[in-house]
């Protein structure tokens, strides 16, 4: 692919002013680690107080942050952005899980990167979970000198693309502009000229510290034809299990014939994959300032869509964004001009493409959160409506850890921290996770554990178990009444991944005298409900390219 045109400084005549405020309230959550008050924002950004209160105000009817008092704060939704350009990679997709059978294989963290200017971006991680582990995430961009796939990508670059990077380094000698990594000078140009040679005649390159001390890497291509964006397979380790050396000597076989895999993958998948068929995303020609309100930004939210209606597809003519997204012709080719100003989209004949710095809006911060930070902010909104402690649980063998936690404030609480633990027959949390699981795993599990009689209420026999795990299964809800401990009533409904299955259950605890068992079913269910499907929304946003962990 031929490199992103530079930007001219001023925008276009027909660029969408309200379009560039917002990124730039985006840039600026993302570069104050995802969250600044409103004037902060102010001071970021140096618009206006009220252009940015209608900007976050804008943001959070889109879901793309969350607006709490006077604080702003990126939103799982935002997402949708990265995953986008992700989408319309294609390699990510396809090329995933053989790079995390490769990290198994290895025992080592293994990376896919594509070029992005005179920088690298990671597109996919496989990382081990170790005491001195990686942090790199998804949407990292650091600079092509300092990188094993760097050279590789440079050994193409014309001369345009190294005078641009001259002049990054001439301005930035110590990387300050990459604030993920630790500011030390990089190589200069001769050096980095000479391993971009060297690179083109070996077919692969080594990072040997230079990221920073004691971690090393090895990359090579994914021999992928030239109409495809290049991306690099590489092995990251520690000095104190390989040095770079090491890397090359025992891994580069391996890692060459997997990236030959990759490519044998990609090729299989043109000859036999349908076109993309994915939904058209979510429009806002309807929108009204009726139904909104007055402050809300249409020209704002249509640009957004504009870069999600290019999910799924590696290039688009100006005609199908405005099929695919409902907008107008005139409303899409503005949004294509601002974005292409913005170094958003890159421009070539009648195709318009996703470029890496869509990744920017936020993805890397929000690719690192885990699915216990994603319902924070859901429990407590639920725990805020219904008065009650709301919790959010994993089963774990025959017990249910506690992850997440909304306490109420009041004399008379239910009192379980995060980190706690409890018999999973015992409670409705673990009786909507056990009754979600295989029949052969959840006997399994049955027979590992021990019932005891906590309160006079307690099911103990197998039979009854069971049959109350069937009522949760049929009803997708369980209740527990004053079974764990006397006068405390529990309602749990489960919360599932992109594949359906419950990864987690959400709980209302309560003293049994707050509401009868029929008032728990009217009043509180429905709410707990659509918590769970909020939570969910977010759960598979933020998973459909990376794993989210539970804490």
């Amino acid at each position: 692919m031929p490199p992103l045109p530079t930007a001219p400084a001023e925008p276009p005549a027909e660029a969408v002013t309200p379009l560039i405020r917002g990124l730039a309230v985006l840039r600026a959550l993302n570069n104050a680690d995802g969250s600044l008050s409103l004037s902060g924002l102010q001071h970021a950004t140096g618009l206006a107080r009220s252009t940015v209160d209608r900007i976050a105000g804008t943001l959070a009817a889109t879901g793309y942050v969350r607006v709490a008092g006077r604080q702003v704060t990126l939103a799982p939704r935002l997402m949708e952005l990265g995953n986008a350009y992700l989408a319309s990679l294609g390699l990510p997709a396809l090329l995933r899980e053989q790079a995390d059978r490769l990290a198994d294989a290895l025992d080592e963290s293994v990376s896919l990167a594509v070029p992005d200017g005179d920088a690298i971006r990671f597109v996919h991680q496989a990382t081990r979970r170790r005491a001195m582990s990686l942090s790199f995430r998804i949407g990292d961009r650091l600079p092509a000198e300092r990188t094993a796939p760097g050279p590789l990508f440079a050994a193409a670059w014309p001369t345009g693309q190294w005078e641009a990077w001259h002049t990054r380094r001439t301005d930035d000698p110590y990387g300050d502009t990459f604030p993920f990594l630790p500011r030390r000078p990089g190589p200069d140009e001769g050096t980095f000229r000479a391993r971009a040679a060297q690179a083109r005649a070996d077919g692969y390159a080594l990072d040997d510290q230079l990221i920073e001390p004691g971690l090393v890497a090895l990359a090579v291509l994914v021999p992928l034809p030239r109409t495809r964006t290049a991306c690099a397979l590489s092995v990251v380790s520690h000095t104190s299990r390989h040095t770079a050396a090491d890397l090359r000597d025992h891994l580069l076989p391996r890692l060459r014939a997997a990236a030959t895999d990759m490519a044998g993958r990609l090729d299989t998948a043109a000859s036999h994959t349908p076109p993309p068929t994915t939904e058209p995303p979510a429009t806002w020609t309807t929108t009204s300032k009726l139904d909104m309100g007055p402050g809300f930004i249409e020209s704002l939210a249509r640009g957004l869509t504009v870069i999600t209606g290019f999910d799924g597809h590696p290039s688009l003519t100006l005609s199908e964004l405005a099929q695919r997204t409902g907008l107008s012709r005139a409303t899409v080719r503005r949004a294509l001009i601002t974005l292409h100003h913005l170094g958003y989209v890159a421009v070539e004949g009648r195709d318009h493409r996703l470029t890496p710095r869509v990744l920017d809006l936020g993805y890397p911060l929000l690719a690192g959160t885990t699915l216990a930070g994603l319902a924070t902010p859901h429990l407590a909104e639920l725990s805020a409506r219904v008065g009650e402690s709301t919790s959010l649980a994993l089963l774990d063998d025959t017990t249910v850890q506690y992850i997440a936690r909304a306490a109420t404030r009041r004399i008379m609480n239910v009192n379980i921290t995060v980190g706690t633990r409890l018999p999973a027959y015992a409670t409705s949390l673990g009786r909507v996770l056990l009754a979600d699981l295989p029949p052969a795993e959840r006997d399994a599990r049955l027979d590992r554990t021990t019932t005891t009689a906590l309160t006079p209420r307690t099911l103990t026999a197998r039979a009854a178990i069971e049959d109350a795990l069937a009522r949760a299964a049929r009803d997708g809800h369980a209740l527990v009444d004053e079974e764990l401990e006397a006068g405390l009533r529990s309602l749990a409904v489960p919360v599932r991944n992109r594949a359906g299955t419950a990864v987690a259950a959400l709980n209302v605890a309560m003293h049994s005298s707050s509401r009868t068992v029929d008032e728990c079913a009217e009043h509180v269910l429905p709410l707990m409900r659509d918590t769970a499907q909020r939570i969910e929304s977010d759960l598979h946003t933020a998973e459909r390219f990376t794993h989210i962990p539970p804490t």
